[in-house]
């Protein structure tokens, strides 16, 4: 089974002195640079009305045109892994991801991820990238993400997503008593030394966060955060930025902080919070089809929910 994908589009200025293939790949992220290389190679992507070459370094302002076939997808196993469902129709789910799932397979994480486990709910997703998953929580996040059912509704998300017209709101429970809300605009990319992390660059790309207060404690603050720009480990990149790390971010949290005046049901339970303490809460977007808005709304799981009730108790 195949279907045709076309894509259109022009080269920001921004981008120039990049490889071509690099580019197209942040320019449309739901297909992945080593599926751009192979059609360049077969000529399926255009560069001003002519055949594009991978190597080619972009000047910026390039017109970039691709019309190519969409395999179904073979090399991801479907696996019987439950899914939280919050909605779905024929164009698109809606699931609440629980910490501890991979969203897709990658080096370490060969199976047992979302992807997996969506190829068996539904095995046409087959048909589409990454089986319709068009945007990624990290591995201990959970919360909502929407899955394209269809190469329109794929395409429609993608776009969304690039328009910043969908919205994201998060919760996350950080070291630090803060005593307003405010805006991170600090450009991410990766860590110089350090390949496993990102952080905050020169060269990274623009990231945009407006987080405010919701619930104050001790020696920690709940704030919701809202994201303008989809980073890698934005949020705990940002927050750890202005010295507010997660709570239990093994990356970015640095050493475990336990507040001297705790008591030790607070000193238990921090110690016992071994992930992030970050929730994806709420999503907003434009219906592919209806061209209507919607939105959903979750709770965060039981876990993070009981550290909030020890810190309340406390306070």
């Amino acid at each position: 089974m195949q279907e045709t994908i076309q894509l259109e589009g022009q080269i920001p200025p921004a981008l120039a002195g990049r490889r071509l293939d690099q580019v197209l790949a942040e320019l449309f992220p739901a297909y992945s640079r080593s599926r751009f290389q192979q059609w360049i190679k077969a000529g399926k992507v255009l560069l001003n009305r002519q055949p594009a070459v991978a190597k080619y370094r972009v000047a910026g302002g390039e017109q970039v045109s691709v019309r190519a076939e969409l395999e179904l997808e073979t090399g991801v196993q479907a696996q019987d892994i439950p899914l939280d469902v919050q909605y779905e129709d024929e164009h698109l789910l809606v699931l609440n991801k629980p910490a501890g799932l991979v969203v897709h397979p990658a080096a370490g994480n060969p199976d047992g991820t979302l992807q997996n486990a969506l190829l068996y709910y539904d095995p046409q997703l087959a048909a589409l990238p990454r089986a319709g998953i068009v945007h990624r929580l990290d591995k201990d996040t959970s919360g909502l993400m929407v899955v394209a059912r269809s190469l329109e509704a794929h395409n429609a998300l993608v776009g969304q997503l690039q328009a910043r017209t969908v919205h994201r709101s998060y919760l996350a429970l950080v070291q630090q008593v803060l005593t307003a809300g405010g805006t991170v605009d600090a450009p991410i990319g990766r860590h110089p030394r350090d390949r496993l992390r990102m952080a905050v660059v020169e060269s990274g790309k623009p990231a945009i966060s407006h987080y405010r207060v919701l619930e104050r404690f001790p020696a920690h603050t709940l704030v919701q955060v809202q994201l303008e720009t989809g980073r890698t480990h934005q949020i705990r990149v940002h927050m750890a930025h202005i010295h507010c790390p997660l709570v239990g971010d093994p990356l970015y949290g640095g050493r475990l902080r336990i507040p001297r005046a705790a008591s030790p049901a607070v000193r238990d339970a921090i110690r016992a919070f071994r992930r992030q303490a970050l929730h994806a809460a709420r999503l907003e977007l434009v219906h592919p089809a209806s061209g209507e808005a919607v939105g959903w709304e979750v709770e965060p799981p039981e876990d993070f929910r009981a550290l909030l009730e020890v810190l309340r108790a406390e306070a």
